[in-house]
């Protein structure tokens, strides 16, 4: 099994690069959608957070607020660090278990899409770290809309990840993204041919 951690800053394409990858033919791992399992009311990992931020950060049906967290976690300093000492372990472990599942399904290329991927240390996970890149003058907009935030709150965001270049740094792909949809199609499949494809044909 050939296992690729897809990460990137937020805003950079990641998801939209993870749906062409599935339709290339890879199993897709989403640890955002596995963070959401984990932060399911009465699990260990909501106990952990509430029990940390308080329970302000809650809706009235016992939902951690996501917004409402982010605020919390990106304005005050050590509080990202102490949430993700909370769920970095936890989001591991389903990462862990569900490769294990794709492997037993006989599944050949697995995709995890993570944008926590290389601050959490998950790098020996995988085979290969596929980044996504774009400008900030991109980014902004794109989350701004998306998120339906302002732009100080988007730098916060960005300013409270791990740096494009030090990501860069460590990925064996960069998958640049400042373009249109149809060229960022065409860059992906030219890597998957060269990476994944060519890798497979030399196995056989």
């Amino acid at each position: 099994m050939f296992v690729i951690g897809l990460t990137g800053g937020i805003g950079t394409g990641k998801t939209q690069v993870s749906k062409l990858l599935r339709g290339l033919g890879a199993a897709v791992i989403d640890a955002d959608l596995l963070a959401h399992e984990a932060y399911k009311p009465k699990t260990e990992t909501w106990t952990a957070i509430v029990k940390a931020f308080g329970e302000d950060i809650l809706t009235p049906s016992a939902n951690i607020d996501r917004k409402k967290l982010g605020d919390i976690v990106f304005k005050y300093s050590g509080a990202l660090k102490r949430l993700n000492a909370i769920t970095h372990p936890r989001i591991k472990d389903m990462i862990d278990t569900n490769i294990a599942k794709l492997k037993k399904d006989g599944e050949n290329v697995v995709v995890v899409e993570a944008a926590l991927l290389l601050g959490a240390n998950w790098r020996p996970i995988f085979n290969e770290v596929w980044v996504t890149t774009s400008s900030e003058d991109q980014v902004i907009p794109r989350v701004c809309k998306r998120n339906n935030l302002n732009e100080i709150e988007v730098r916060n965001r960005i300013r409270s990840q791990i740096s494009q270049s030090k990501r860069i740094e460590q990925a064996d792909v960069v998958i640049d993204n400042n373009g249109s949809l149809m060229e960022l199609t065409d860059r992906v499949r030219q890597i998957w041919e060269a990476r994944v494809v060519t890798r497979k044909g030399e196995q056989a």
